[in-house]
């Protein structure tokens, strides 16, 4: 499984999808979400902003509210490595699982929030569950994902997996 390696952005408490992709954005072609991600958070500017790879840190329930799918597809068209939080909403971290974009649990976003300053340079390791800080050096324990988790990602998305899943079985043929 590969390392994410990008900037910091921090999030708070009970992001739901609302912020992550506003409800208008649902009425623009699905390929401009990423131009509206986080447009209803504190960082407004954010699909402006990020870069490829770059990972979010939030608080508590992040991705709450609504099952609106498009919201973790907007973030990670938008460039988002991973999203690290305390808690996730459970529709939101299937959903990113899903389609590809790691969403990892921690009970150190505290330490990171202290001690990591927005836009600083990390690197996630998604197999291991560690943050690394660029800068200080300092390693943050994530949460490990689950296998299946793991087997998910590591096919960038669900889809891909049963697809290879049934390409080793001799079930599909490209």
């Amino acid at each position: 499984m590969k390392k994410v390696k990008g900037r910091v952005f921090f999030l708070g408490d009970r992001i739901d999808t609302d912020q992550i992709l506003p409800g208008y954005a649902m009425s623009v072609p699905t390929c401009q979400h990423k131009n509206y991600a986080l447009k209803g958070s504190s960082i407004p500017d954010f699909a402006e902003k990020v870069k490829l790879g770059d990972v979010i840190i939030g608080g508590k329930n992040f991705g709450c509210g609504s099952s609106r799918e498009q919201a973790p597809v907007a973030l990670k068209e938008a460039g988002v490595g991973a999203a690290i939080a305390v808690s996730f909403a459970m529709i939101f971290r299937k959903n990113s699982i899903n389609i590809g974009l790691p969403v990892i649990p921690s009970e150190n976003i505290d330490h990171m929030k202290r001690e990591i300053q927005e836009g600083d340079l990390v690197e996630v390791d998604i197999e291991a569950g560690t943050l690394l800080h660029i800068d200080s050096g300092r390693t943050y324990e994530l949460n490990k994902l689950s296998e299946p988790a793991l087997a998910t990602l590591e096919a960038g998305g669900l889809i891909n997996r049963v697809r290879n899943i049934l390409r080793e079985r001799g079930e599909l043929i490209d």
